[in-house]
């Protein structure tokens, strides 16, 4: 096997609405699958995003193999279908799973998740929770499992409702259900990632997120800086534009030696553009010290022109593939993690 890019098996992503967490889990299941891995990523919210970004038809309630990486490495996907789920979990530790579909047909299960939201949770962690620590021939099936979860405002309580259930329940399955998924979300085989714009909003999100899962015992990742503007200027040429000094007329002499048409009026339409570019780049600038205080491993990821398709994942997982290399035990003690 390769070295780990991670000691964490089960990797759960989650960000404020906008900042692409999907498009960032779907990217680090990439880069885990590299060199022979074999990446489960889950998707929470129903919404078919995964299925959208790799190009393939609306997931059903089973795992499949959504692409292919270096070294023979593959990434299977799954939707998690409520309802499937808890005729999975009526079958597996009460044998219910024929009266189960009779609740399906009344409308019973509909009905319960409605007035217990919180069922809808412990259904999803628990199906997370089997296949971290599914076995076949005495082996893991999968070497990571990627979750795209529900965004920061909502993560702690996602990942802590099934201990709440577990307090509940004193005996039986349910508590014994609870106290596994419990023990696998606080193991240092998890880790919780945040994704972030270099914006007000996402960055005051992420810091809030990070202190209630502090706070409640679940082990934090790294911050993902999704769609950052990378420089494309000195920093002292941005300094200027993004203070206005840049002008049409200082553009003009070198656009006139190259032979480019459009005059002056190309010259006003090239320096609008810096000085958009230098602006947007310097806000973003001041807040790389909040997300630096946040005191969590960090990468940047850049901006893409055109379309999100397979191309552009593997470009993001190429920069996770570094990040977590970087950060891996192995890197910190200049040997390879087993």
């Amino acid at each position: 096997m390769p070295p780990e890019l991670s000691p964490a098996r089960l990797h759960v992503v989650t960000g404020k609405g906008g900042t692409g967490k999907t498009t960032v889990a779907a990217a680090l299941a990439l880069a885990l699958a590299a060199d022979g891995r074999s990446v489960l990523l889950v998707e929470t919210e129903g919404r078919q995003g995964i299925a959208q970004l790799f190009d393939t038809p609306p997931l059903p309630y089973e795992e499949r193999r959504v692409a292919v990486t270096r070294g023979g490495g593959e990434v299977r996907a799954l939707a998690i279908d409520i309802e499937e789920a808890l005729l999975e979990y009526l079958d597996m530790f009460y044998n219910l799973r024929r009266a189960g579909r009779a609740l399906r047909k009344m409308g019973a299960i509909d009905f319960a998740t409605a007035i217990a939201p919180g069922l809808r949770d412990v259904l999803l962690t628990g199906k997370i929770k089997e296949a971290v620590t599914r076995r076949r021939d005495g082996r893991q099936v999968y070497d990571a499992v990627v979750v795209d979860a529900p965004p920061t405002g909502r993560i702690t309580r996602f990942l802590g409702v099934t201990g709440e259930m577990s307090q509940l329940a004193r005996s039986g399955p349910i508590k014994t259900q609870s106290d596994g998924v419990m023990a696998v979300l606080r193991s240092p085989q998890t880790v919780v990632h945040a994704v972030t714009l270099l914006e007000d909003m996402p960055v005051q999100e992420t810091a809030d997120a990070i202190a209630e899962l502090e706070a409640a015992g679940l082990p934090i990742g790294s911050v993902f800086v999704n769609m950052a503007a990378e420089p494309v200027l000195p920093v002292e040429a941005l300094a200027r534009a993004a203070a206005g000094g840049l002008t049409g007329a200082d553009l003009s002499p070198a656009l006139t030696a190259a032979r480019l048409p459009g005059g002056d009026a190309l010259a006003d339409a090239l320096a609008a553009e810096v000085t958009e570019h230098a602006r947007r780049w310097t806000a973003q600038d001041a807040l790389r010290a909040e997300v630096t205080a946040l005191g969590r491993p960090t990468v940047e990821l850049p901006l893409l022109p055109g379309p999100m398709d397979l191309g552009c994942l593997f470009e993001l997982a190429g920069r996770l593939e570094e990040h977590l290399g970087a950060t891996s035990p192995a890197a910190a003690t200049g040997g390879t993690a087993r």
